[in-house]
């Protein structure tokens, strides 16, 4: 959306699924706990807790001693190769005995020794040092982790709160760890221009080589090596994960790939986002579909390519394209922007619930009035935002093939008030940086290339296209919306000095449980296309903006 705003006065928003985190459970650990700090388990001669009465369960915060005991007693017993007695000290003793077993048999992990730091509250990082030895190879291994200590459901005993992570941070759960022979052979990725590709010189593309791996390094003729590596699990592979090398025994001979990355917009791209703490972006040419730059912050995850997130009023240059086809608005025309309008039982505001009278939809689209669009809401059938996205923008369908994993936008067939929702980025809608950049890639170019980031030469894929276009007449007043929103509207600010062939909208997403708003915004110039989103950062004119901004001015 345009400003931080609050969106209706009965709704939500779902907090954005950013992985493929499965659920923790939860098998009462606690007797097993009990017995382990000295408790005991009942006696059958009837002198124990059950003939006394039931136990109390332990409530309230944890105590320093109770965080240091717990953690010292798994951490004492995993270095010690005690599988039982670490899992035993679990919520989770199945889970936790499955991975702690195959740490040492699948990943032949050994010679371990772990070092406590400084806790916080419940949560003690610790670092490990340990030997991998496979077929009379050895190797050290050295990474940091951390765990966080909670209340066991059965007796609120201090026990550790299980998660793959705890064993080592790049396992989500489900996953394992195996040394041997990879079954992926690695490859050495290159720049458009023939430059290597390496994490070293651009830190967030770890994610993006992972992928490249996965999907050419068969291709691309390379030999595979032994290693230790991240095996995803079911979860993860439906996240689109890709399996991850964390430690090379014996060096295969790699493949080699082209990708269309541009190295000074990625090298720019890497500097913008470190400026935030949770920033992501993605640079394309929308005459061709080309990727030019993505980088995140985050190293762990990669939300310009796979997020799902609430886009906000980004959206709203995919809705305008519908009301403007179906007659219901027009860039010069007077169009309502109240205060607040009600549909489907909820009251929806705008920023500080601005109005503007007698103003044109251009002036509702430049300001990002709310009540513009949802005001449209009963002249729509609940499906004519889905088709919009999907024949017109190439999004919601799952059909992207760019190279590596990713997420392809969602625009379900909604009803009601989050039908009406959906009209301005929030409901169900889900984006991330590679859907928003296509979505401002498609108005410049006048019609959808799906972004990719390896050329479909290099192994005869097919890439997505949309069934239709927009008319010309829908396409030039889209245009003009997007150009007076740079110059004059909510985006001005960063995209001053950049015209005039140039197009932006700005956006803001709530979450429940943040206190501020995803700043989201999307912008065109010449043959760039850029979008951006900082998580919990507010307005995304003064957040989102002025990274896009630098990047589109930086060319490519």
């Amino acid at each position: 959306m345009g400003k931080r705003r609050r969106v209706a006065e009965r709704r939500k928003t779902r907090p954005a699924v950013l992985g493929g985190m499965s659920a923790v459970v939860v098998i009462g650990a606690g007797v097993a706990v009990y017995a382990l700090y000295g408790g005991g388990a009942a006696a059958e001669d009837g002198t124990g807790p059950a003939s006394a009465g039931r136990k109390a369960v332990k409530t309230g915060p944890l105590t320093a001693a109770e965080v240091r005991t717990a953690a010292t007693s798994f951490l004492t017993a995993w270095q010690r190769g005690e599988v039982t007695r670490a899992a035993a000290a679990t919520d989770d003793a199945s889970a936790a005995t499955a991975l702690l077993t195959g740490y040492t048999k699948d990943a032949h992990i050994k010679d371990v020794k772990i070092t406590p730091g400084t806790g916080t509250g419940a949560e003690v990082p610790f670092a490990v040092r340990a030997t991998v030895t496979y077929k009379g190879v050895s190797k050290p291994l050295a990474y940091d982790s951390a765990l966080t200590v909670v209340r066991g459901t059965s007796d609120g005993e201090p026990v550790i709160g299980w998660h793959a992570a705890v064993l080592h941070p790049d396992l989500k759960d489900g996953d394992k760890l195996v040394t041997g022979e990879a079954g992926t052979p690695p490859v050495t990725a290159l720049d458009r221009d023939g430059g290597k590709l390496t994490t070293a010189a651009y830190p967030s593309l770890g994610t993006v080589l992972d992928g490249l791996r996965a999907k050419y390094g068969k291709l691309a003729g390379g030999k595979a090596g032994v290693e230790l590596r991240v095996v995803r699990g079911k979860e993860s592979q439906k996240a689109k994960l890709s399996d991850k090398t964390l430690l090379e025994l014996g060096k295969g001979t790699p493949g080699t790939v082209r990708t269309t990355l541009s190295a000074s917009l990625q090298a720019a791209a890497e500097e913008q986002v470190a400026e935030s703490e949770r920033a992501s972006v993605l640079v394309m040419r929308p005459s061709t579909g080309e990727i030019l730059a993505v980088a995140n912050t985050s190293r762990g995850f990669n939300t310009a390519l796979q997020g799902s997130l609430a886009p906000g009023s980004t959206m709203k240059v995919i809705t305008s394209s519908l009301l403007i086809e179906k007659d219901l608005a027009s860039a010069n025309k007077s169009h309502p922007c109240p205060k607040t309008f009600t549909y489907g039982g909820w009251k929806f505001h705008n920023d500080d619930d601005f109005q503007i009278k007698g103003g044109t939809f251009k002036a509702s689209f430049a300001r990002s009035c709310n009540t513009a669009f949802i005001s449209q809401a009963g002249e729509l059938t609940d499906d004519d935002l889905t088709k919009q996205a999907q024949q017109v923008f190439g999004l919601s369908r799952n059909d992207w093939a760019i190279g590596v994993p990713t997420f392809d936008g969602s625009v379900p067939v909604q009803s009601a008030a989050q039908m009406a929702a959906s009209l301005i980025g929030q409901g169900g809608v889900r984006m991330n940086p590679l859907n928003m950049a296509s979505v401002a890639a498609t108005v410049k170019a006048g019609v959808f290339h799906q972004p990719y980031l390896v050329s479909p030469s290099v192994d005869n894929r097919t890439l997505a296209t949309a069934s239709r276009t927009m008319s010309a007449g829908t396409l030039s007043q889209l245009r003009e919306l997007m150009q007076y929103t740079a110059a004059y509207g909510t985006a001005a600010q960063a995209m001053s000095g950049l015209g005039p062939d140039y197009g932006a909208k700005t956006g803001s997403a709530e979450v429940d449980g943040q206190k501020k708003a995803n700043g989201w915004f999307t912008a065109y110039r010449g043959d760039l296309a850029a979008a951006g989103v900082v998580q919990a950062g507010g307005h995304g004119g003064d957040t989102a903006g002025p990274i896009v901004a630098a990047l589109l001015k930086t060319g490519g």
